[in-house]
């Protein structure tokens, strides 16, 4: 009777120490992935960077990373580079019905802030490809679809008088398909959608489709910003050419098209009740302004109370060139012919992009 009792007292020993013993790896996992996560951030050239915590979720399997920064090494402020709240890194289950293992990745207010005297990097070390490929190499399986949600994106430059603060908030972004899991015969099959508040409260969209698995990743692509006060760009104008606008709105509208590392796409600004007032006070103001008054009765359609021209650009990524003539007879096209419209005008697509790869092969 005895020997039977610790029989089953030894039968019984066994599931409860497994059960325990992964009680204590599933507490321990957290601490060690980001021990790991912090030994990938201080390893990268010229960038240091530190997690505060991790959770973690075996049955979703998900883990999230919480308040991830990173910055370069010599900065001269203690703005982050990158600043992410919560990422939530998980394995898309959908894509299991395709045969494919892949995961998604949803972050929730993430900010990256270019501070341009941070990334005058003197020492030669700090690298985008460097932090770009640690942090990818956070996921362990490729990146099939990618989320942002209430995100900012900003440009600073602090040495700069007044200082410049080019900025795209509430930024929500969703891109599928990065892996090809599904419509892998497309030539572009993966699709990117955003929307933003830029400076001046202007109302950003950016549609595309993309394929993201080539090295150099060919894509197709929209952009259009409109309404944006003018007002909210004199600190960049007053830097580079003295001018502030005392009134008016601004929009741009572009399209680009990348094939095999050829570049092919166009830029149209636009600038509606505009008016524009020297930095200098006194007889150089008054001359200033009626320069640019004259300037503007000449290039303005007086219609539409509009500056507005249409840059194209056109290249090998390395040496992507604009075209100075035409930019400056659409001005003229703008005032005198027909003004343009603010829509993407739609007169580009991928197959004008792989035209010209091929003659420049």
């Amino acid at each position: 009777m005895a020997k039977r009792k610790r029989y089953k007292k030894k039968r019984y020993m066994l599931p409860v120490a497994l059960i325990v013993l992964l009680i204590i790896i599933r507490l321990s996992l957290p601490y060690f992935i980001k021990n790991y996560v912090n030994n990938v951030l201080a390893d990268i050239p010229g960038y240091y960077g530190q997690v505060k915590d991790i959770d973690l979720s075996i049955i979703r399997g998900a883990y999230t990373i919480h308040d991830m920064y990173l910055n370069t090494v010599n900065a001269n402020t203690e703005i982050p580079f990158l600043d992410l709240k919560k990422t939530d890194i998980s394995i898309e289950w959908n894509a299991l019905f395709h045969g494919k293992i892949v995961s998604e990745i949803e972050m929730t207010e993430p900010t990256v802030i270019y501070v341009f005297e941070d990334q005058q990097d003197t020492t030669g070390q700090a690298n985008t490809e460097d932090w770009s490929k640690a942090l990818t190499g956070l996921v362990p399986i490729d990146i099939n679809q990618f989320t942002i949600k209430n995100g900012k994106f900003a440009f600073l430059q602090l040495q700069a008088d007044p200082n410049i603060d080019l900025h795209l908030s509430n930024v929500q972004l969703s891109a599928s398909n990065l892996r090809n899991v599904i419509e892998e015969s497309r030539t572009l099959p993966s699709n990117i959608h955003a929307t933003a508040t830029s400076i001046g409260n202007g109302n950003v969209v950016l549609d595309g489709d993309m394929n993201l698995v080539k090295e150099i990743p060919d894509m197709d692509v929209a952009f259009s910003l409109k309404n944006a006060n003018a007002k909210a760009l004199n600190d960049f104008t007053n830097h580079f050419a003295g001018i502030d606008f005392d009134e008016g709105s601004f929009d741009l509208f572009a399209e680009l098209a990348i094939a095999d590392g050829y570049l092919k796409g166009s830029f149209k600004p636009i600038l509606k009740n505009a008016k524009l007032i020297g930095k200098d006070d006194g007889f150089l103001k008054t001359l200033w302004e009626g320069f640019v008054g004259f300037f503007k009765f000449v290039l303005k359609n007086h219609k539409q109370d509009t500056l507005a021209t249409k840059i194209p650009v056109e290249g090998d990524l390395n040496n992507v060139k604009t075209k100075v003539w035409p930019t400056v007879t659409r001005i003229f096209r703008n005032a005198w012919i027909q003004a343009y419209k603010d829509v993407v005008d739609d007169d580009l697509n991928y197959q004008d992009a792989t035209e010209g790869a091929d003659k420049l092969k």
